[in-house]
């Protein structure tokens, strides 16, 4: 059915389902940060505002977190079930590295959690800080491991090949492979990225809707500083790892650039916008820059950067693809990197919080980091194609032998499910965003009782069964 095979639609499956994975842990590393970076404001400055802020974000961050370990068992499922020869031939080598996430990152996240959520009123301030700095590591401790896997898988060594089967034989060189502390890098900034963004954005739209207090200012100015400082450093790393990438997979970069074919010694032009056609094995309607492409890749003007018609046709990636994702992410990128300047400028004008051309450009980048994420992932895995196992084991031979009706079935189910269960959960996050910090939300001395009404701690009942008290349109509307 439209030329595709089980294996496309086991393809498409993995994607489909890690596409909505991704987005959830990306939130929770930046949030739990956030998290603790709030909660120690309050204990070193006692400002009640970073108090309320941490209360009101630790519920979206509850939901988040949920949310990201529902969709994360999918995934590791599909490893056993969609792609048994690939966990037959490199599972000495995933296998630990996602037990070592289980067993450090993961319990240290689910430890902790409790007191974090709960405990506000039950243990002492620093006990309860502790906590949060806890989950917050235990994050990036798992962003540590899933990354050292994936990248692994893209630039593997420290192995032997015994019996067809992949046999570490040095873990910190397959831990620590070439392309690992550029990647783990990358995705950490990025997910620091898209949180400030996120954060940045609800602030904006209660600004826009007259809801003016420290608390909402707070958000913003913490969220434009975050993107300010870190939006730059991104592009900074993301250069590093595009030199990476040339030196263990010129393919990729090939396609990335939509670049089909070197002419004598000619610099390297750079295409900014055009339409890889794989048949015809050029780039129609070309919008070129000369010598720019060698430049930026190779940090020279008169290098080459290697062309796709250098690699056979099986080996070749998919340009029309990459080359749109990788520009969709560039582009969001240098929109944040402006977004920060401009609220650097009002800001030293003391109109950050008033400026409505402002606001309205900081809620519409809101989910802007997500799907720079999200372009990033295309472009990194679908850039690493045909392989599975950069150089070694091929896509088509790491599939399990599932017909096509078995794979049709499971990926309308698969679609079926993720809307209605994630789109009820992104829904829920967001009118709990809708609400906005409440003042003195988390006040110990509010111990409730007969005639008084309080905040609850738990997550799943932060938000009135009819949203919002006013009639404000909703902010999964307004993105």
């Amino acid at each position: 059915m439209f030329g595709l095979e089980a294996l496309d639609l086991a393809r498409m499956q993995f994607a489909f389902t890690i596409s909505f994975h991704i987005l959830f842990p990306a939130i929770t590393i930046g949030l739990a940060s956030y998290l603790a970076v709030l909660e120690g404001l309050w204990l070193k400055t006692h400002n009640d505002t970073y108090r309320d802020l941490y209360h009101f974000w630790s519920k979206i961050f509850a939901v988040n977190f949920g949310m990201g370990v529902v969709s994360g068992l999918v995934m590791a499922y599909q490893f056993g079930t969609n792609w048994s020869r690939f966990s037959d031939f490199a599972g000495s080598v995933t296998g630990p590295l996602l037990t070592y996430e289980v067993l450090t990152a993961f319990f240290l996240e689910a430890g902790f959690l409790g007191v974090m959520l709960f405990g506000w009123n039950k243990v002492g301030r620093n006990l309860h800080f502790f906590a949060t700095v806890m989950v917050a590591i235990g994050t990036l401790i798992s962003t540590f491991w899933i990354l050292a896997s994936n990248s692994w898988m893209q630039t593997p060594q420290g192995y032997e090949i015994v019996n067809g089967q992949v046999i570490p034989v040095d873990w910190l060189a397959v831990i620590f492979n070439p392309s690992f502390p550029y990647r783990l890098m990358h995705m950490a900034t990025a997910a620091f990225v898209a949180t400030a963004f996120f954060v940045g954005s609800s602030a904006a739209w209660h600004l826009l809707r007259g809801k003016d207090n420290p608390a909402i200012r707070t958000m913003l100015s913490m969220a434009m500083w975050m993107a300010l400082i870190v939006a730059p450093i991104q592009a900074v790393i993301g250069d590093f790892h595009g030199l990476n990438t040339l030196e263990h997979q010129p393919a990729k970069i090939a396609a990335i650039e939509g670049h089909w074919e070197n002419h004598g010694d000619e610099p390297t032009p750079l295409i900014l916008f055009g339409w890889p056609d794989m048949k015809a094995e050029k780039t129609k309607f070309a919008v070129e820059i000369p010598y720019l492409g060698s430049l930026i890749l190779t940090h020279s003007l008169d290098k080459q950067v290697p062309a796709l018609k250098e690699f056979p046709p099986e080996d070749r990636p998919n340009s029309t693809i990459v080359f749109w994702s990788f520009r969709i992410m560039v582009g969001l990128g240098f929109l944040m990197i402006f977004t920060g300047l401009w609220s650097l400028w009002l800001r030293k004008r003391d109109k950050l919080y008033t400026s409505r051309p402002f606001l309205y450009l900081a809620l519409w980048m809101g989910p802007s980091g997500l799907i720079a994420i999200l372009a990033g992932w295309f472009t990194t895995e679908i850039g690493r194609q045909p392989w599975v196992v950069y150089g070694l084991m091929r896509t088509a031979d790491a599939s399990s032998n599932h017909s096509f009706m078995q794979m049709s079935i499971t990926l309308i189910m698969f679609v079926v499910v993720y809307f209605a269960l994630f789109g009820a959960g992104l829904g829920y996050m967001m009118r709990l965003v809708r609400k906005g910090p409440k003042i003195d939300e988390g006040k110990e001395t509010n111990e409730g009782g007969p005639g008084q009404k309080r905040t609850p701690a738990r997550p799943l009942s932060a938000a009135d069964d009819n949203g919002d008290s006013d009639n404000s349109p909703s902010l999964t509307k307004e993105i």
